[in-house]
């Protein structure tokens, strides 16, 4: 089923139009958030955006109001959500280029709730449990054969077919038929020049997934070839569905024909993934959230930096703690506990990354699992992902950041 919205019913609006033209502002302001500019006056920040399912809207509010104040993004990372944000905004346009409407014009077009691919009273009992109503535990009794044989024999109640295919199709449609294209995509940019004149890296992409077979955070296409005998003909869009496994809501993502399988201690699993073990002949994947859902280590260096890393989180920052009193519960808090910290531990080493990141705290108000949310609330998410993405660049300060990680390196 289509939906029937489309870009300017995302954008229409009073508030959207005033948050434009403030971006725009400060677009004419000559305001300095990077050491790296083009001809057009474009400045290139990378950006790490965090997992956060349905919430992820948010992430494209972000993005295009920082392309209205003339940020333009260079290495790309993140997890679940935030990994297809970034493989769309990867594949959709070339560097320099602006790419957020082309997102928008993919969402408006889709129902979302054709990502839950289940049994059709399993997706409907989700939704029941997403929206808190009543009934569950009757619906749960109706229903406990056909959950016991998803999970039982699939490992999980949603196939992810359909997500996997809605990101296949778009890519391609943007001329990205295998990784050989996308990489060579990331090549073509505009001229890029530095403030101080120093050599400018080339762009990253990084979408993090969780290989529980061998206990590998992975970071894709960087370890892809521990997987994959021919990295260049596969389709990004796996890498990504390796990402977005959410653990019983989705099926694992199995990778079969591993590459050197039966071998022990074998060196690149060795240098990339710190396995000494024999290499299976095949694993398995989950959301890459398990691990690292804001993954905003990625792109980090010593020195001082010649462009910020931004990172947008979809969630509350440890502001309450969580209940463990019941079952449930206690499950919930652990695996919270799991997903955030690693992220947490290196947010911890780097205080200085603070003054890097935009808090959305989409979670606040809507379930990040809603995948039958209504129209007005994804506009509502959009909104949202704008409205702290303008003021997060209104309070940045690049000069001021530079200062800090000068004063870190000399220490």
């Amino acid at each position: 089923m289509q939906k029937q919205t489309n870009i300017k019913n995302y954008l229409e609006g009073p508030e959207m139009t005033q948050l434009v033209v403030k971006a725009r502002e400060i677009k004419n302001s000559g305001k300095i958030f990077s050491d790296i500019y083009d001809a057009k006056g474009c400045q290139y920040v990378d950006l790490v955006q965090e997992g956060g399912g349905v919430l992820g809207i948010a992430l494209v509010g972000y993005t295009y109001i920082l392309e209205q104040a003339g940020i333009r993004f260079y290495s790309l990372g993140g997890t679940s959500a935030g990994a297809i944000n970034a493989l769309f905004m990867a594949g959709m346009a070339n560097i320099g280029e602006p790419v957020s409407m082309k997102i928008l014009d993919a969402l408006s077009q889709k129902n979302f709730f054709d990502f839950v691919d289940g049994p059709k009273r399993v997706k409907h009992l989700i939704q029941r449990k997403v929206e808190e109503r009543g009934g569950l535990f009757w619906n749960l009794l109706f229903n406990s054969v056909t959950i016991y044989y998803q999970l039982r024999y699939r490992l999980g109640l949603n196939p992810g077919e359909k997500l996997e295919n809605w990101i296949d199709h778009h890519l391609r449609e943007a001329g990205i038929n295998s990784y050989a294209d996308l990489k060579q995509k990331r090549t073509l940019a505009s001229q890029l020049y530095h403030r101080e004149n120093k050599p400018i890296s080339k762009p990253r992409l990084a979408i993090i997934s969780s290989e529980i077979t061998t206990h590998t955070k992975v970071d894709f296409p960087r370890m892809a070839h521990l997987y994959w005998k021919d990295v260049e003909n596969i389709h990004p869009a796996q890498f990504v569905k390796a990402s977005i496994a959410i653990p019983y809501f989705y099926y694992p993502f199995v990778k079969k024909d591993i590459p050197d399988a039966g071998t022990k201690s074998h060196k690149e699993w060795m240098t990339f993934a710190g396995y000494r073990g024999e290499v299976p002949p095949e694993v398995k994947f989950v959301d890459g959230g398990l691990l690292s859902n804001f993954p905003i280590n990625i792109f980090h260096t010593k020195k001082i930096p010649s462009l910020p890393t931004f990172g947008v989180r979809l969630s509350v920052y440890r502001e309450k703690y969580s209940s463990t009193s019941g079952a449930f519960s206690l499950g919930g808090a652990m695996i919270s506990t799991m997903r955030q910290i690693h992220d947490y531990d290196f947010l911890l080493r780097n205080p200085d990354y603070k003054q890097l990141i935009c808090h959305i705290d989409a979670d606040l108000q809507y379930n990040w699992l809603n995948f039958n949310m209504s129209f007005q609330d994804q506009q509502n998410l959009l909104l949202m992902g704008a409205r702290k993405g303008l003021a997060f660049l209104q309070n940045f300060d690049w000069n001021a950041y530079k200062s800090v990680r000068e004063k870190i390196q000399e220490c």
